[in-house]
């Protein structure tokens, strides 16, 4: 709310408008109108002047009243606007310094009323607000907005032209079997994988009584060279910018269209949770497939990730992008927030743009239910007394920009008594066992993305023998944190439910 006592204290800007009046109802204000409620909302206030150093200075209006019933005559008509947001509580007259000025406040709209057009067209009628003026939304903007009012969200869509050919089965298998671990016994189990998928909403009956994937499942499941098919923009990108060196734009980089993995959201949100904690201390426990005692921050940082590819508008433009830095972590998605940030940092509301993507990560626990993800990860932050997280909003455009600063996340040992105190550890000894950790956590990793895997294949991935992955595994299964499956030449070995 303005302070109406100090008007000159304000200045134009993306949530005020300011305008004369002098000759009535400016035109001018129908344009404002849409571009507030198709943005953030804002407050128009006519008989109010901008001076040339741009204060505000009322100058009141001579017939207010006359002007009001103007201006609700006009709203309601569908030929100059396509709908009224405005209730009688947010036009009003108010008398400052003895001038009488007309204030409109418009809030903005919900996103099933979106666009707010006018003059019978949406493409050309459509407008947003940036800094102090409105502009024409550009068709892709329409677009968007018009995607978002479908109460039917935009992944549930069956593509027809498409087979389950487009599935990475490979994906699907770590998928089923991470379910598997944290919900034994669920009635899916034994179905087989186009069932399975059926049932899970990655794929449904087209128009030829055919399973053929979802919209959902093709971003879920399908292999790159297929989504981009669908959606031309689609593009996932995780970045380490951890080098001073100013030629070398990142350090480490996994990105959807290398070809040298499937591309989807399933794999990359693993690739990504994993190397996001990978510094943060917490105590070596698995339990169900995953850690256990974690600490807050992983589950924020499983949190954050999760909300921005369940959110994302993936016909939107410049894809996701997730950057990780010594000092912060930023995820940006296309598509604009979709409930209002205050309602958002409370919880309690949710409003996905992807419903079938949120069911899919929840059944692997993944992705809060009922709006408590962004809450947890403010909470998080805040009880940790850092920098509380930044949420921004771009438009033209839609695109939204979460960023998480970053401070020491080693916590203090409390000091050991005299008489508990171990023996120092030799140099030596503790570079072998600084060594060995660093190989469990590798293999861990690595069987949290894959579910399974041979002993050749983690003898490769740590760089060791033969004879020496097999001492590695035999501690692993004696500490209860992985299991062998299957006889001797077909042995895979995944984490222990």
């Amino acid at each position: 709310m303005l302070d109406f006592s100090n008007l000159n204290k304000y200045r134009e800007n993306n949530r005020i408008e300011v305008k004369k009046a002098q000759g009535g109802l400016p035109q001018s204000i129908w344009e404002t109108y849409s571009a507030f409620a198709n943005t953030l909302g804002g407050i128009i206030l006519l008989g109010v002047e901008e001076l040339s150093d741009k204060t505000f200075n009322p100058i009141g209006l001579s017939n207010p009243e006359k002007i009001e019933k103007e201006f609700w005559d006009i709203i309601n008509n569908s030929k100059k606007v396509n709908t009224n947001i405005l209730t009688s509580k947010n036009v009003y007259i108010k008398n400052i310094n003895n001038k009488n000025i007309l204030i409109i406040e418009v809030p903005k709209a919900k996103r099933y009323d979106k666009p707010i057009y006018i003059d019978g067209n949406p493409i050309t009628g459509s407008y947003r607000r940036n800094g102090e003026g409105d502009y024409h939304c550009s068709e892709n903007e329409v677009k968007s907005m018009t995607r978002d009012a479908s109460y039917k969200t935009q992944d549930m869509l069956v593509l027809n032209e498409m087979t389950t050919d487009v599935f990475n089965f490979e994906s699907v298998r770590n998928y089923r079997m991470r379910m598997k671990n944290l919900r034994p016994g669920h009635v899916w189990e034994a179905l087989e994988d186009l069932d399975f998928l059926y049932r899970l909403g990655a794929a449904d009956k087209g128009e030829d009584g055919k399973l053929h994937p979802t919209a959902a499942g093709l971003l879920m499941f399908g292999n790159e060279y297929e989504i981009v098919k669908e959606f031309p923009h689609f593009f996932l990108d995780y970045q380490e910018q951890y080098s001073n060196n100013t030629d070398i734009r990142w350090t480490d980089r996994i990105f959807s269209s290398s070809g040298d993995w499937s591309g989807n959201l399933h794999d990359f949100f693993f690739h990504t949770y994993n190397k996001l904690t990978f510094d943060l201390k917490k105590p070596f426990k698995i339990e169900n497939g995953t850690r256990v005692d974690e600490t807050p921050i992983h589950t924020a940082l499983r949190e954050a990730p999760a909300n921005s590819l369940i959110n994302a508008d993936y016909y939107g433009s410049r894809g996701l992008v997730v950057i990780k830095t010594p000092d912060a972590i930023t995820i940006s998605n296309p598509g604009s927030f979709r409930i209002e940030l205050d309602e958002a940092k409370s919880g309690g509301i949710s409003d996905p743009r992807n419903a079938s993507l949120m069911k899919m990560f929840n059944l692997i626990n993944i992705g809060e239910r009922a709006g408590s993800g962004i809450p947890t990860i403010y909470h998080t932050w805040i009880e940790h007394g850092w920098s509380e997280p930044i949420i921004s909003e771009e438009f033209d455009p839609a695109r939204t920009t979460l960023t998480l600063f970053i401070q020491n996340t080693i916590v203090t040992k409390p000091p050991i008594k005299t008489a508990d105190k171990k023996p120092p550890i030799k140099t030596a000894d503790k570079i072998i066992h600084s060594k060995t950790a660093m190989q469990y956590e590798l293999i861990v990793s690595h069987l949290t993305t894959n579910v399974t895997a041979t002993s050749s294949e983690l003898a490769e991935l740590i760089n060791v023998k033969n004879s020496r992955i097999k001492e590695i595994l035999r501690e692993l299964i004696a500490k209860e944190i992985i299991i062998a499956n299957g006889s001797n030449r077909n042995r895979t070995y995944s984490l222990k439910s």
